[in-house]
């Protein structure tokens, strides 16, 4: 709202404007994929250790990595689905 606004004092809105702002939003969403990699990383490292440390636990251990990593990987997915929306429905 206020960018169109901007945008249309300045005189530049017009489709090349809207379609680069488009690809920069769906850039800067992808930045998200950052966080869940890394979430991601020290949740199988915890369970790396912790099934190292404890080898019998090993199976509730996994269950509760595999949830973990699926809670992390939800963040990701929908920084990708923002991006696509954006790329696709501009």
């Amino acid at each position: 709202m206020l960018l169109n606004f901007l945008a249309e004092a300045a005189g530049i809105f017009n489709e090349a404007f809207a379609s680069g702002m488009a690809y920069l939003g769906a850039g800067l969403a992808m930045i998200a994929g950052i966080g869940p990699a890394i979430g991601e990383g020290f949740v199988c490292k915890a369970a790396v250790e912790g099934i190292s440390r404890n080898p019998e636990a090993t199976g509730t251990i996994r269950s509760t990595m595999i949830l973990g990593v699926a809670l992390c990987e939800t963040t990701g997915i929908y920084a990708f689905l923002i991006a696509i929306l954006l790329v696709f429905l501009k």
